[in-house]
């Protein structure tokens, strides 16, 4: 078999037979114009290929996530959900240090797993207000919590 061809985006070239989730994975960095630096990273919840999550929790948990990490750094710029149902990206502005957004996803986790509630779990706020799990989305943290030792881990 061929090698496949190098692709426009990052993920893509990513060779997902080989990665071990759970990992936390710097996955691009782009300079703005004015000296800006976002740093994308690859939360990888659920290995590809194999399993995936469910879309309730993965909408919860995107909720969650995108409030409670905000509460543990202004660096946040958006924290999106894998169209592959494996992850998360989450992206950072002029934030390189490793370590710290490891804590923050840990803190942010640890958020989740307190939640009594989802957040903008309605009509007005959000776009599919009938997709959720709130028990859903502590699992899949919960999972993440427990292989915290991991994260730095990408492949095997």
């Amino acid at each position: 078999m061929s090698e496949p061809k190098a692709m426009n985006v990052e993920s893509f070239n990513l060779d997902h037979t080989k990665v071990k989730a759970p990992y936390v994975r710097l996955a691009g960095i782009k300079e703005g114009l004015n000296g800006d630096v976002i740093h994308k990273y690859d939360l990888r919840f659920t290995q590809p290929n194999k399993e995936h999550m469910e879309m309730p929790a993965i909408h919860s948990l995107e909720h969650m996530m995108a409030e409670f990490s905000r509460n543990h750094s202004d660096k946040i710029v958006d924290i999106s959900p894998m169209g592959c149902q494996t992850g998360y990206y989450l992206s950072l502005i002029n934030h390189d240090d490793y370590a710290e957004v490891l804590t923050i996803i840990e803190k942010t986790l640890t958020d989740v797993m307190s939640a009594t509630e989802v957040p903008a779990c309605n009509e007005v706020q959000c776009g599919w207000a009938a997709s959720h799990s709130l028990e859903g989305a502590k699992g899949l943290a919960q999972k993440m919590l427990s292989h915290r030792d991991k994260w730095t881990e990408v492949f095997s």
